[in-house]
């Protein structure tokens, strides 16, 4: 304020000594009033820029510690000035980060199936464990998204959801019915004459974002039927209709209810979707004829419906481009073609973890976000594209604890390279989970010990119980030596990657859990996903984001900084102001 006041007296002295000036000053004080008649219309929307000191893509570059072992720990971590200077470092760094308020071009949903926090830090120490380091430090890439929030999981009727009813939350904006998609609450498992009724019908963000004219897609580790990516374009009263016989076991007719895939390639909104990536070619495929990778296997319709096929004519009857693709080789050479269509079916089911695949034959999540991005980058009104890291879930199913934390990584990896292809000011990124698992984190092991081999101790029993353990499922183990006895883990071989970890209850699965989920948000409006929600808001803030859909009609607010508290604002008004009665002083 010094500095204006002391411009302003310069200001004055020059104009008062000025005679060419004077002469002038009729002209200077109709053009100062229309400035600032100018300055005090401008609208207090915010614009999006790239914030300061950054490292050019919105979030600030976060230092990780390196430790190796428990044993090479950074002795500057027994003193407080280590501590200190860190959590300030970060502070910092969190002030620089800015609320954009532009409207966002793209969205982009990312969706960790079954990804619960304890997840997220078994997997974060696994990955640092990787890199020689202690681990506890580490941080998955998403991680570090300025914004977070926690999400409520519940279904209509469940107070654990599953993957079907929590779809229909974070994907169309409206809670259901557990195992049910695409439908409200109104339709009961099963029910085949209700959810055929339209009024029951729920609308998802991808129906929104192509009625504004954006490119759409999915990507899954899963069927492209499965419960996740279904959230995407159908409305069943089951999960499991993913084909036609399923539907016909019960008793019903599958040309009346139809089935999740025929949904997908002849209904809108799926038949409309510029690129669909993962598993699942059996669902496409009549049993009479043969897998195209696995000979000695065919495809599990009933109906004799070649939907490969269906889908590729449906594309040609509208003079449009269409691909089909079933392996890697073949998934990289279509990111140079011009087809307006990729349809990639990668497996009979679901595709194969990351540790187990064939890198010959099946593609990386990344690389499948990679060509769905590049692909969809095409349109000009932008995108929408919905990415599942689908295997997470089943491996916890399982109880494969280790495989779970490896498709975490991976899907990290996605959300890295999404990032990158695209542009922090109008793309809006949203990455969460649907529901949590029962996994924990448990005892009391020292820093840097091994996240999946580490033993304790029990203070009753004597006998060493595992940091990693699940509430229940397949991993239960009996003593049958001493049947009055825990079983005894000390021989077991933790690291390796089918172990299934120790469970309290035998379950043939291991179930769900009911925590809430993290939600982690960068871009346009990501500001909004902070603090705790139910789940069916998620949609709803990214439409707002893109005006479109249900949230299209909302005005943007004005900005939280009103004229009289922004720094910038308040100087340039002053300015103006002492200088237009300047003016008005010497011009008389």
């Amino acid at each position: 304020m010094r500095n204006v006041v002391f411009s302003l007296l310069v200001l004055d002295t020059f104009i008062t000594s000025s005679s060419s000036i004077r002469k002038m000053c009729r002209l200077h004080r109709m053009t100062i009033f229309l400035t600032l008649l100018q300055l005090l219309l401008i609208p207090t929307y915010s614009v999006p820029f790239d914030e300061p000191h950054q490292d050019g893509k919105g979030i600030p570059k976060m230092k990780t510690l390196s430790t190796p072992s428990i044993l090479r720990l950074d002795s500057r971590e027994n003193g407080s000035e280590f501590w200190i200077k860190g959590g300030l470092d970060t502070l910092k760094k969190r002030l620089e980060v800015i609320e954009r308020k532009g409207i966002a071009k793209n969205l982009i949903l990312f969706l960790g199936d079954g990804m619960s926090i304890p997840t997220l830090a078994g997997a974060r120490i696994y990955q640092g464990q990787r890199e020689g380091k202690s681990g506890e430090e580490s941080s998955l890439y998403f991680e570090k998204f300025p914004f977070t929030g926690l999400s409520k999981t519940y279904c209509v009727n469940s107070q654990v959801a599953d993957s079907a009813c929590s779809a229909t939350a974070y994907l169309n904006g409206v809670k259901g019915n557990i195992e049910t998609i695409g439908v409200t609450g109104a339709v009961a498992n099963r029910d085949c004459e209700a959810m055929n009724e339209e009024q029951h019908h729920t609308s998802s963000i991808v129906s929104w974002a192509q009625a504004a004219g954006k490119a759409t897609g999915l990507v899954t580790t899963t069927r492209v039927s499965h419960a996740s990516p279904s959230g995407v374009y159908a409305h069943t009263a089951s999960r499991y209709w993913e084909y036609d016989h399923p539907i016909a076991k019960l008793g019903k007719d599958p040309e009346k209810c139809w089935d999740i895939t025929r949904q997908l390639v002849t209904n809108e909104p799926g038949k409309n979707l510029k690129v669909i990536l993962g598993g699942g070619r059996g669902t496409f495929l009549p049993v009479t004829e043969k897998d195209p990778e696995y000979k000695n296997l065919t495809g599990w319709r009933t109906d004799k419906r070649n939907l490969i096929d269906y889908w590729i004519e449906d594309k040609k009857a509208h003079n449009l481009t269409a691909k089909f693709v079933w392996n890697r080789v073949e998934l990289t050479k279509s990111e140079y073609d011009d087809s307006d269509y990729l349809l990639g079916l990668f497996e009979p089911g679901h595709m194969k973890y990351h540790m187990e695949a064939d890198e010959n034959t099946e593609p990386t999540l990344e690389e499948m976000t990679e060509t769905a991005i590049k692909k969809l980058q095409k349109e000009d009104k932008g995108f929408f594209l919905f990415v599942e890291g689908g295997k997470i879930d089943l491996a916890h199913h399982f109880n494969f604890a280790e495989m779970a934390f490896d498709e975490t990584i991976e899907f990290a990896k996605a959300i890295k390279k999404a990032r990158e292809l695209t542009d922090d000011g109008d793309t809006l990124i949203v990455v969460t989970a649907d529901h949590a698992h029962t996994m924990s984190i448990n005892g009391y092991p020292e820093r840097g010990s091994d996240i999946l081999t580490t033993l304790q101790p029990s203070d009753i029993d004597s006998l060493p119980y595992s940091t990693i353990s699940y509430a229940n499922g397949p991993g239960y183990k009996q003593n049958l030596t001493y049947p009055s006895m825990r079983y005894d883990l000390s021989h077991d071989v933790m690291n390796e990657t089918h172990y299934q970890f120790p469970t309290l209850l035998p379950l043939e699965w291991e179930t769900h859990g009911g925590d809430d989920v993290a939600v982690f948000a960068n871009g346009p409006w990501a500001h909004l996903l902070v603090g705790n929600y139910e789940q069916n808001l998620i949609p709803l803030v990214m439409a707002y984001a893109a005006r479109i859909g249900p949230s299209a009609d909302i005005p943007f607010p004005k900005s939280s900084a009103s004229l009289l508290n922004s720094n910038f604002y308040f100087t340039i008004l002053t300015i103006l102001f002492l200088f237009y009665f300047t003016f008005q002083h010497h011009c008389k």
